[in-house]
């Protein structure tokens, strides 16, 4: 199926796998048709903010918190109770595939993604073995568990897009300017391009694990890649973008695509085969549809920081963000990047209510 199917030729299959959802609001704005109200969620709504969440992760790490099929549900779960979002996504880690088979790394508190052996030259490479089902078995149980609580509410489930985890694994954790990155893929063009595409086979599986578990969508996490050019971007990482979106195209589930400070990239993203295109606080909406082009639904993009402010600050900005989108195809309601952890949680739900309240159609 090509970047530029129709979201209609996927109604059968869609129908087929999660009937439940299908007819929700959040799933129709994915596929541009008319919805009751702009369906809102959260990108990191799973945990952060909640004390509810803090309290089951207390004394826990996170790569363990992941494979917990039971605290994955719970936790996945208190957001969709809470706030009354219209769609819950998976509680993960852009590294959990890269973990389950055999890379030796850690999430440090407070520093992130730290890889032990950072890859850096063709031998390296073979360290990355593919993915199987059985290497997540817990991703499988846990999506079995959530769709079953979840009824009508459809799931997302994501993975980290092939630059951004080539990203961790060549500078051995997060970095500021990607120097060792950036030196592999400008220095050594057919390893980078070798990593690209095994990472996304290994991204394809995870993805093709949750989904046929029950996700209703999936979304690609490239979180570093504003930090390329746009010609970087075309020549060595949308190759690889294209072929994880691919992968799972027959699945017929809304296929997102989100990065930070991709403003000067979302028409390539776009073009990498995403159904909704993730566009962060930088770029109003009716801007970023120019730029993305017709036949995409777009997500986002409230600046997570308006929430530190008071409700009539909020509300004046989410009206911003509404005007904005008021002539898209398809409008997710989402913040421009993940909630912050010292966010309000009553913030978050006043924000859900004012969003359906004020698109209720």
């Amino acid at each position: 199926m090509s970047a530029n199917h129709s979201p209609e030729g996927n109604q059968t299959n869609q129908t087929k796998h999660q009937p439940q959802t299908y007819d929700s609001a959040f799933l129709k704005a994915c596929r541009r048709e008319a919805v009751p109200h702009t369906p809102v969620w959260f990108m990191r709504q799973a945990g952060r903010s909640l004390p509810e969440y803090l309290k089951v992760r207390e004394g826990i790490p996170m790569l363990e918190s992941c494979m917990r099929p039971e605290l994955v549900t719970e936790i996945t779960l208190q957001p969709v109770r809470r706030h009354k979002v219209d769609a819950a996504i998976y509680f993960s880690d852009i590294v959990v595939p890269l973990k389950a088979i055999g890379v030796d790394l850690d999430i440090k508190p407070g520093v992130g993604p730290v890889v032990a052996e950072p890859i850096r030259s063709r031998a390296d490479l073979a360290r990355l073995r593919d993915l199987t089902p059985e290497d997540v078995h817990y991703v499988t149980e846990a999506i079995g568990m959530l769709t079953a609580e979840l009824g009508s509410t459809p799931l997302i489930g994501f993975a980290g897009a092939p630059f951004t985890l080539a990203s961790y694994l060549v500078e051995g954790g997060p970095s500021r300017n990607h120097e060792h990155t950036k030196a592999l893929m400008y220095g050594d063009p057919q390893l980078w391009a070798d990593l690209l595409d095994r990472l996304a086979e290994i991204t394809s599986a995870f993805l093709k694990v949750q989904i046929e578990a029950g996700a209703s969508a999936v979304q690609l996490f490239d979180s570093w890649v504003g930090a390329l050019a746009p010609a970087d971007y075309r020549r060595s990482v949308m190759p690889a973008s294209a072929k994880v979106f691919d992968a799972v195209a027959s699945y017929g589930v809304p296929r997102i695509h989100f990065g930070v400070g991709t403003g000067e990239l979302l028409g390539l993203m776009g073009e990498a085969g995403a159904d909704v295109v993730g566009v962060d606080w930088r770029v109003p909406l009716d801007e970023a549809a120019r730029r993305v082009g017709p036949g995409k639904a777009l997500q986002g993009n409230l600046d997570p920081a308006v929430l530190f402010s008071s409700r009539e600050a909020v509300e004046a900005k989410t009206d911003e963000v509404l005007a904005a989108a008021k002539d898209l195809e398809g409008h997710v309601f989402n913040l421009g990047h993940g909630v912050l952890p010292t966010t309000d949680p009553e913030a978050l739900t006043r924000l859900v209510d004012y969003v359906h309240t004020r698109t209720a159609r």
